[in-house]
């Protein structure tokens, strides 16, 4: 008799910090144009006739990310479905996920929970179902870099007079 082992599942969780209420980073994961200006590492761009985000339980989160790499045109979709959906709170999706290397798919899920720390904004990232440590830390450097360019949209986005004070 034979078990079928589970594949092993790596998880990637990480805090930051932005100086932007809650309300505006929320709608910065959920607006497409907004998305466009940053979703994606440096060098990676996602263009906003590949977004679409239906805001709600059951809606579509999906976007391609397009770069070069070695001068060849590649790309990295994200087609993920909406699990939780609690405006300015709370962004839960899932995705199926298809490792081609090894012949495998499985889910992985990401949680984006948003708190107002007096007019600025802790977002918490837990993100799961990586095939290996090594593609979760790609990905956490992708975030990072991701999050440099939300921080300077953020500050594009914040109405001139709101700057260097912070509303009660």
């Amino acid at each position: 008799m034979s078990t079928q082992q589970e594949p092993q599942s790596f998880t990637l969780s990480m805090e930051r910090e932005f100086d932007a209420p809650r309300d505006l980073v929320f709608k910065a994961f959920m607006d497409p144009q907004t998305l466009s200006a940053w979703f994606g590492p440096e060098g990676v761009d996602t263009p906003l006739d590949r977004i679409e985000v239906e805001p709600r339980v059951g809606g579509v989160w999906r976007m391609v990310m397009v770069y070069e790499e070695d001068g060849v045109p590649k790309e990295s979709p994200i087609d993920s479905v909406i699990q939780e959906y609690d405006p300015p709170r709370l962004l839960a999706t899932s995705q199926l996920d298809s490792d081609l290397a090894e012949g495998q798919t499985h889910v992985m899920t990401l949680r984006l929970e948003f708190e107002d720390i007096g007019g600025r904004t802790l977002l918490r990232l837990t993100q799961s179902g990586f095939n290996s440590q090594e593609y979760a830390d790609m990905t956490r450097d992708g975030w990072a870099s991701s999050f440099t360019l939300l921080d300077a949209e953020l500050g594009r986005a914040r109405p001139k007079s709101d700057a260097g004070t912070i509303n009660p």
